[in-house]
């Protein structure tokens, strides 16, 4: 039998024999890496162990140590879920079921019963009983499409039909679990990778139950989707399921409700959002410090309609590229649009005036409310809605000028979220499937991009393919304070749009040329960004952006609500945000409330000694007492602590 070669990662090759697999790889190189590989990397994919090799392959073992075990993990969890659920409940349909990021989700078609929490653990049970027979993977070709597509019709496997006749020029693979006896015990249409066998799976929990229409469409049936996840080991699924535990905590649609933050109503419409006096103090504070950074960095804020005339938007593209997602209103025959952007309305503002190259750029900046066609099962609290506020701006710079604009925005973003004490990743989006404008553009779109980036040696990642229809984006993904990534502030590049309204300049040699156009925005949208600010703090919000920053309590309101009060209106007077709390419960329920449930920073009491020395005793949120001070030092401390964002 003639060898192959295959090339390690370390660029040394290894001879095999023609026909093995990258099992018999890993016990060529040692019985250690063997037991411990679960996969294999061959070009770039992985694939799973019994995957026979090729001359010239590049191949790397996947062992427990590596992050790319996790998928593979997760993978086949999945499968041994829908085993589980198949032999506890045999009437159920098997959709799909993928490992996704920090976990897995299995979709199910089970008429008349609905999965239970009680079911899960059952499910849970019977997945440990096939684990620890050790069941293995086995990767099987199937020899004749159509015979299989009518044995799953005929098993009223519809989904696995459906799929199969979708992939069945692919060369479609099942995979199935065998027990120690090599009897089958499971399959599902599937291309891997998996596991050799169940040993490798140690720590699994099944999480919730949620509803799924079968792919992704609101017109096809509802099926059930259990979600899970799984790890290579039992402290990081403890460590996950604390993680989960503290998100829940978080939770910004549950904290708004106990807060009195905001609130959705269903006569005004899902994802539209009412900000109650409370959230609306936070987000006066936030647009406060929006519109004095946007001066001192030299934009213009302007406002415009709500709407316009539909030949605005296609004169833009938007009708064409981005009608799905625009709401579209008739008015005596004349058709107007919600507007979706405020790029449009800030260019006609731009075409009002002339230009020369000595006034540019010009930054031009908007809190401007937008409306976006969502489905309802997409809408979520503050972070997916159909009408927000986005901190818009756009620059109409020169070529010349462009890096310079794209650095200094790029520190306006960052100054800006070292404030909440935020870090951030950045991605380069490049040019979609469906995009307009010349290649050329484009190509000198990202190049733009990319050198503002590299000349401040910024770490990035490349996205290929995810640009906006009309440019090359820079996007931060911010970090809360548990870890987890958003996506906010975005800077677009966008040689398109001047060129489709016909903007110019006059430039040094009198020559009438089109500028260049940054879309930019810091925070994204106002309802997104206070949604992620409130689960970042978890409700108890800094000082300077607290609703009520200070709490007063009367030891007793009989005798200490006088200068209480007078406390109340001195402060009130300094601008401070403060309550003077004279009901008739109890001094330490005040205060509780106050400082856990409220999350209010600061509870000062009064009582005899205060009134005697004309001071205040001090509570912080979090820390407890931190002792007396005069009431003039405390005011002034606040006003040091608010004015620097402390």
């Amino acid at each position: 039998m003639s060898n192959i070669e295959v090339i390690l990662p370390d660029n040394s090759k290894l001879s095999l024999e023609n026909g093995k697999t990258g099992l018999d790889l890993a016990k060529t190189i040692s019985e250690g890496l063997a037991r411990n590989a679960v996969a294999i990397e061959i070009n770039g994919t992985v694939k799973s162990l019994t995957t026979t090799l090729n001359n010239n392959d590049k191949v790397k073992i996947i062992t427990t140590k590596d992050p790319e075990a996790l998928d593979v993990l997760r993978h086949s969890t999945s499968h041994i879920m829908a085993q589980a659920v198949i032999s506890l409940f045999p009437n159920a349909k098997l959709a799909i079921g993928p490992a996704i990021e920090n976990g897995f989700y299995y979709d199910f078609d089970l008429d008349g019963h609905a999965f239970t929490e009680d079911d899960l653990r059952k499910i849970e049970d019977e997945m440990k009983k096939i684990i620890k027979e050790n069941h293995t993977f086995e990767k099987y070709i199937i020899p004749d499409v159509d015979a299989q597509i009518k044995e799953f019709k005929e098993q009223g496997e519809i989904y696995k039909a459906e799929l199969l006749e979708e992939h069945k020029h692919h060369n479609p693979t099942l995979y199935i679990t065998r027990d120690k006896d090599g009897k089958a015990c499971f399959n599902d249409l599937c291309a891997g990778p998996h596991l050799p066998n169940t040993s490798f799976i140690k720590a699994f929990k099944l999480l919730k139950v949620a509803g799924a229409y079968w792919r992704g469409n609101e017109k096809n049936k509802m099926l059930q989707r259990i979600y899970a996840t799984a790890f290579l080991t039992k402290e990081d699924l403890d460590n996950y399921l604390h993680f989960l535990e503290e998100a829940e905590k978080r939770d910004h649609r549950k904290l708004g409700s106990r807060l009195d933050l905001f609130s959705v109503r269903e006569e005004i419409g899902g994802g539209l959002v009412l900000w109650h006096p409370n959230l609306a103090t936070v987000r006066e504070e936030i647009e406060n410090y929006w519109r004095t950074e946007h001066r001192k960095r030299g934009y213009v804020i302007v406002n415009t309609p709500h709407m316009a005339k539909s030949r605005l938007w296609e004169i833009s593209g938007h009708a064409d590229h981005y009608r799905e997602n625009m709401f579209f209103i008739d008015n005596d025959g004349e058709e107007f649009v919600l507007k979706p952007m405020n790029c449009p309305f800030h260019i006609m503002i731009y075409q009002a005036n002339r230009h020369s190259y000595r006034s540019l750029p010009l930054r031009m900046a908007e809190l401007g409310t937008v409306y976006r066609k969502e489905k309802s099962g997409a809408l979520s609290g503050l972070t997916r809605v159909q009408g927000f506020t986005q901190d818009d701006a756009h620059i109409f710079c020169t070529p010349e000028q462009l890096v310079d604009e794209i650095n200094a925005i790029i520190d306006f973003v960052a100054d800006t979220l070292a404030i909440f004490k935020m870090d951030f990743e950045v991605e380069l989006s490049t040019r979609p499937e469906s995009y307009v404008g010349e290649i050329e553009n484009w190509d000198k779109a990202e190049a733009g991009l990319k050198e503002a980036m590299d000349r401040r040696g910024m770490k990035y990642e490349i996205n290929e393919g995810d640009g906006a229809f009309y440019g090359p984006k820079i996007d931060f993904k911010i970090k809360d304070a548990i870890g987890r990534t958003w996506q906010c502030a975005t800077i677009q590049l966008d040689f398109n749009l001047p060129e489709r309204f016909d903007l110019k300049y006059q430039d040094k040699d009198g020559a009438l040329k089109t500028p260049v156009m940054l879309h930019r925005v810091i925070f994204g949208s106002m309802e997104r960004f206070h949604g992620i600010l409130i689960e970042h703090y978890a409700g108890a919000f800094p000082l300077w952006l607290a609703p009520t920053q200070v709490s007063v309590v009367p030891i007793s309101n009989e005798k200490h609500t006088d200068y209480a009060e007078s406390v109340y209106k001195k402060l009130k007077a300094a601008g401070i945000r403060v309550n003077l709390d004279d009901r008739s419960e109890s001094m330490n329920y005040k205060i509780r409330e106050a400082l856990q449930d409220k999350k209010i920073p600061y509870v000062i009491v009064v009582g005899d000694k205060e009134i005697e020395t004309g001071t205040v005793a001090i509570r912080k949120r979090g820390e407890g007492p931190i002792g007396t001070l005069p009431v003039d030092d405390f005011t002034q401390k606040l006003l040091n602590e608010i004015k620097e964002r402390i």
